[in-house]
């Protein structure tokens, strides 16, 4: 507790600020841990359900800019509160509802909504209740917590399960994940500051310096989508990966970032953004050779445990993706100029997750997962070619 009032100034509200976060991780943790599992087994998503899920699931994160800019007037606190409202909205609907396909995609749609709105304020208040200095240590509890708060909600998915085996419905894990997230509701209330939102959110900037950065993350995130969408549901519909092995998958994964984070930063900061990108291009195209083609290599048994391994290995590499804010930063003019361009970037980035959601699924059932992955590598290799271009050594101007 010492350790956050050194951090935090004093008669802010950043205690309601990281017990919400870590309520809120606690109830996606839950939720995350179950979810693809549910969607197939009683849902009944094939491949192309499961891409449209993922299509409006996304489509918040495109249209964020436009909600923003209707609610430019609101404190960055307002803004949180209606995003926890609309996340208790959509999760409280995803637990009474009936598993039909329609219903359950229009309620991952609403809670995604209140997702993506907190996602960006989370930050905004954090910066503005930090002491003078503490800025990135403030917003280095925020996402500690939060990773903490997702890892118990899949452990307790893994002991649940282990308890009491396999399990006809899913339903009473949804409705714990409401519950959590109606406290993390009443929690966000207690937020009664009114800090102003970063105006640069709120808007597109496009400058010409930028099209190397905006084909990054268009490749980018291309490549992911394929795995964050698809890799687990190749675990369970190809392989027949219960819930209980997603869950552990997730703990591990959520472990394995919040150990090798700091690891990756550091190595792009001494190795510098362009290596780092190409040779996250390399381990990717073998992560994706395996994850295809595992099935025609190794028994049924063995293929399954390394498309686990290289599913948690893709995790890993992911993290490499800081390298290309950072070269933003490298060649923007001004603070500012990068804020809004990284901004613009998770817009640019959103538009092709969704398209690659939406057509993903019809590629895997109509040319076999072989080709999925295929794409995914190709993909990278393009996000290598356009890395290997960029020059480095600039040293920013700051206004």
């Amino acid at each position: 507790m010492e350790k956050l009032k050194r951090v935090y100034k004093d008669g802010t509200q950043y205690r309601y600020l990281l017990m919400s976060i870590l309520m809120t991780g606690l109830a996606y943790g839950i939720y995350k841990g179950i979810i693809d599992n549910y969607l197939a087994e009683e849902v009944g998503l094939t491949q192309v359900g499961k891409g449209v899920s993922e299509f409006f699931r996304e489509l918040p994160g495109l249209l964020l800019v436009f909600i923003l800019a209707l609610l430019y007037e609101f404190s960055a606190e307002k803004i949180y509160k209606i995003g926890a409202v609309i996340m208790v909205c959509g999760m409280v609907m995803q637990s009474i509802i009936p598993p039909t396909a329609f219903l359950v995609i229009l309620a991952m749609m609403i809670y995604s909504i209140g997702d993506h709105m907190q996602l960006g304020m989370k930050s905004a208040i954090g910066l503005q209740y930090a002491r003078e200095g503490k800025g990135g240590e403030s917003l280095g509890y925020n996402n500690a917590v939060n990773h903490a708060g997702t890892l118990v909600g899949y452990l307790i998915v893994i002991l649940v399960l282990a308890l009491i085996g396999n399990v006809t419905t899913y339903r009473p894990f949804l409705i714990a994940s409401a519950a959590l997230m109606v406290l993390a509701m009443f929690l966000c209330f207690g937020l009664t500051s009114n800090t102003e939102t970063d105006k640069s959110r709120n808007r597109f900037y496009f400058n010409r310096k930028f099209y190397k950065y905006y084909m990054l993350e268009i490749f980018y995130g291309a490549r992911k989508q394929v795995f964050f969408t698809f890799g687990p549901y190749v675990l369970i519909l190809f392989y027949g990966a219960s819930a209980m092995v997603i869950s552990v998958l997730y703990a591990v994964s959520s472990v394995a970032s919040f150990i090798l984070a700091p690891k990756i930063g550091q190595i792009i900061d001494r190795f510098g953004y362009r290596i780092v990108m190409i040779m996250d291009t390399v381990i990717l195209v073998v992560v994706c050779f395996f994850y295809g083609f595992a099935h025609h290599i190794f028994p049924r048994d063995v293929a399954f445990i390394v498309c686990c391994v290289n599913y948690l290995l893709d995790s890993v590499i992911s993290m490499a993706s800081m390298a290309s804010s950072v070269y933003v930063q490298d060649i923007s003019d001004s603070d500012d100029e990068c804020r809004a361009t990284i901004s613009t970037g998770v817009s640019v980035n959103h538009l092709i997750t969704i398209l690659v959601a939406l057509f993903g699924g019809w590629i895997w059932r109509t040319l076999g997962i072989e080709t999925l992955f295929i794409i995914s590598a190709v993909l990278g290799l393009c996000n290598s070619a356009y890395a290997a271009t960029i020059k480095t050594g600039r040293v920013p101007k700051r206004k």
